[in-house]
């Protein structure tokens, strides 16, 4: 193998004496490594690197500036259908013996287990388990292998799955020509088989004695020649033709005669905003286009990537969420054409592994369009980023590691190629905007929407006021009903916002005060209508919602509050003859799903959408004119610091929806704290005036841009060990860094997925060597991993939370 093996390869190696695990090579040495047995590779899965140099590089950027290991990063990185690794399979021992002298008794679970295991004879446990149904699987098979009578063996599983297509070739070589002159003689009778023959000699170009002789696909030989799959059979009976199964990408390449770019006009404002990007970028790599909702960023995006790919670059543009790749795509596919290309997570395995393969058999001049794990492809020639929505949070991974955050990713990745940046919003993060007015950026401001639209009004609606007057009904009050009313009768559409998903957010017994909890979670359980459960939005536990109060056994169990499920019923209530659609993760649960709703409520097919915040990220519907904002509370007063960032950013952008076209558009946002200052800058779009006033805030109580955070998270499954674990942890870092750390402290939600939590805050300098701090970080926790308490803690880092 030693000839085989190359820096980006991947290889296949064994963990322990039967699981293996694919594996990157990362560099070749002549050292052996001491202290430990080296076991041998097991095999070398390419033929050519699968991975490129920057990859590697940002690898490892990304684990020692979130603190993590590059094997995270690495897990992260690659599509699963390109990391074959064993799987543990169940299978009943051939070879076992019942001890009659003291007989093993089978429970009837134990006996269903086998009873499957005997008709499928290998299954996996995930398998097992949702076969029988039954929960404590794992300790059944337990008991069967401890007795004997179940075994285990490992697998490789190769998850990577080709396309495969037909093609057409005919049995004979090109130059054979009384071959075919005798094939024209066996189809002479049949004006369909001769016609296509005729056809397939034409596309294969055999009648091109110096052209490359190609195989012909079966479907697009049926399409042009008009004929059908039985005429086929016949020429393949008649010994003429034989079909051939091909492996394909399912992202083929661009043709070198690839239709033009067809490009749209821009504005005068537009136009100015380009010049003034392109110019910047001779000063600043990296430029920040701030331009009002409906301004028309997405134009001088598809421009500069015009230019982009015109000098054979490629080009990555990221967005913060798969709805907003559906309409993308869409817009720029009918610029770009087959050179974009779409990468999220709703694609198969196979489908990444295609795209993943596509971009590294070269270098051609592409455009990849997706969500923050696009960062980590396999790019050639990287001219050009765009972060499109710089400031959503969405770009930041929580759980598992790495949690990096792909806007500064990208950044970084752009840097290593030498490419330009451009990082786009209407409400640009603090920290963003606070380095475009310093100079560390380029700032290039669109102060119009486009076409002569005009930014919407805002109306804010007092509901202890409305309800005072009895003028709500449910969760809508009288002005945003009569606004909804007017938007119907004008033909014209409404969205809906409210943040929490779900039918009803509380469920309690009105009897006795009970409430049902999530198992693993510290969390009430939310209902959802449709699958008749009780839910937890953290880890997924479910239950049914119970008819009599478990508590008190009395018929008291009722539902309070507004999800977006609930809100979705009474608009349609209220308004019957409307056409009501829902988006949010209920509904979203694939790929598709996205591309409906948003097509059908491009067409017009659905009049009022109801969602969470999938529906305020850059969406764009011309003939919404109205939009409602159910309960900004939720939205508001969180203990964060950066709870009015989030707020106004997630209330401009969604007003930012209504009226994108010619006609004036409406906001109303529903609030009991009409007065709070984050509304009223939303209410006038006064977006300075909102970042001087935080940015005073920041600079005040120590907060970025003008410190970095990390945060430190322990987790435990016993309470009282995480507790001591965090006062241990806090005490070694206040030593060493002082009043700069804060905490420990429960979280918001102070137990998940039966884990306890607690959090330490490092507020750092801005100006320190954050590369000291973090080295220190590391030698504080080694210095305590012999410690009982944070031995059995789980400790992760969470840098430049948001």
């Amino acid at each position: 193998m030693a000839d085989g093996v190359q820096v980006g390869s991947r290889v296949l190696v064994q963990f322990g004496k039967k699981k293996f695990y694919t594996a990157i090579v990362e560099c070749l040495h002549s050292q052996k490594p001491e202290g430990y047995d080296v076991k041998p590779l097991m095999a070398v899965l390419d033929s050519s690197p699968v991975v490129r140099y920057p990859q590697l590089k940002l690898w490892h950027w990304i684990a020692d500036y979130y603190l993590c290991a590059p094997g995270e990063v690495y897990k992260a990185a690659v599509p699963t259908g390109l990391k074959p690794e064993s799987e543990t399979y169940l299978s009943l021992n051939p070879d076992y013996e019942p001890d009659e002298r003291n007989p093993f008794k089978i429970t009837e679970r134990q006996a269903i287990v086998i009873q499957f295991l005997q008709e499928k004879k290998r299954m996996r446990l995930s398998e097992l388990e949702t076969e029988t149904k039954f929960r404590n699987v794992a300790a059944i098979v337990n008991t069967l292998m401890d007795a004997g009578i179940v075994e285990i063996d490992e697998k490789v599983v190769e998850r990577y799955r080709p396309k495969k297509t037909t093609y057409m070739r005919l049995t004979f070589p090109r130059g054979d020509s009384d071959r075919l002159h005798e094939a024209f003689e066996q189809v002479k009778r049949s004006r369909m088989q001769e016609t296509t023959l005729i056809a397939y000699l034409d596309m294969s170009g055999w009648m091109s004695p110096n052209g490359e002789l190609r195989d012909v696909e079966r479907d697009k030989l049926l399409a042009l020649s008009g004929t059908s799959p039985a005429v086929l059979r016949a020429l393949v009976e008649k010994g003429i033709m034989e079909t051939v199964k091909k492996s394909i990408n399912r992202f083929t390449a661009a043709d070198d005669t690839e239709e033009k770019i067809n490009l749209s006009p821009l504005s005068a404002a537009q136009s100015a905003a380009l010049n003034q990007i392109t110019d910047g970028f001779r000063q600043q790599p990296v430029q920040l286009l701030h331009g009002v909702t409906g301004s028309g960023k997405t134009e001088v995006y598809t421009h500069l990537i015009a230019r982009a790919l015109a000098q054979g670059d490629q080009v990555l543009f990221l967005v913060p969420e798969i709805s907003l790749t559906t309409q993308l795509s869409d817009r720029l596919r009918k610029v770009f054409g087959r050179r974009l290309l779409v990468y999220h997570s709703k694609f198969s395995d196979s489908e990444r592994v295609d795209i993943w393969r596509r971009l590294l058999s070269g270098n051609e001049p592409l455009v990849v369009l997706g969500v923050r794990s696009s960062v980590f492809l396999p790019f050639a020639r990287l001219g050009l980023v765009i972060v499109d929505e710089e400031h959503e949070s969405s770009f930041k991974q929580y759980d598992p590691a790495p949690r990096y955050n792909a806007r500064d990713a990208a950044l970084v990745l752009a840097s290593m190629h030498g490419a330009k940046s451009l990082l786009g919003s209407a409400t640009p993060s603090i920290e963003t905007y606070y380095k475009a007015t310093s100079g560390k950026y380029g700032l290039v401001t669109l102060s119009e929407r486009f076409d002569g639209a005009t930014l919407p009004d805002v109306e804010i609606i007092d509901m202890k006021e409305m309800r005072k007057k009895k003028e709500v009904k449910g969760i809508i009050s009288s002005p945003l009903r009569r606004r909804i009313l007017d938007t119907l009768t004008d033909k014209k559409q409404a969205i809906m916002f409210q943040n929490r998903r779900g039918f009803a957010p509380v469920v309690v017994c009105e009897q006795c005060g009970w409430s049902p909890k999530c198992h693993n979670c510290d969390v009430s359980l939310v209902y959802h209508k449709n699958q008749g459960l009780l839910r937890c939005h953290y880890c997924g536990f479910t239950q049914m919602l119970p008819k009599l109060c478990p508590a008190c056994g009395l018929n008291g169990v009722r539902t309070f509050g507004y999800g977006t499920e609930r809100i979705a019923e009474e608009i349609q209530a209220a308004f019957p003859d409307s056409r009501v659609t829902r988006m949010d993760l209920d509904t979203t649960r694939n790929k598709e799903a996205y591309q409906e709703i948003i097509e059908e409520f491009s067409r017009h097919d659905s009049d009022i959408l109801v969602g969470t915040q999938m529906v305020t990220k850059g969406l764009d519907f011309g003939d919404v004119t109205t939009v409602g904002v159910l309960n900004a509370d939720t939205l508001l007063n969180f203990p964060d610091f950066r709870s009015n960032e989030r707020a106004y950013n997630m209330l401009e952008q969604v007003a930012g929806r209504a009226g994108r076209r010619k006609q004036r558009g409406s906001v109303v946002i529903q609030t009991v704290n009409p007065d709070h200052e984050v509304l009223q800058y939303v209410k006038s779009h006064d977006y300075a005036t909102y970042y001087h006033r935080e940015l005073e805030d920041r600079r005040k109580y120590l907060y970025p841009p003008f410190t970095k955070v990390i945060n430190i998270y322990i987790k435990n499954k016993d309470a009282a060990g995480c507790d001591r674990a965090a006062i241990k942890l806090a005490k070694s870092m206040i030593g060493v860094f002082g009043s700069r750390v804060l905490g420990p402290e429960k979280p918001f939600v102070s137990r998940v997925a039966t884990y306890y939590v607690q959090s330490i805050m490092l507020k750092i300098e801005a100006g320190a060597s954050m590369k000291k701090v973090k080295d220190l970080l590391r030698q504080i926790t080694a210095v305590l991993s012999s410690d009982p308490d944070i031995r059995t803690s789980q400790l992760h880092y969470d840098v430049d939370p948001v």
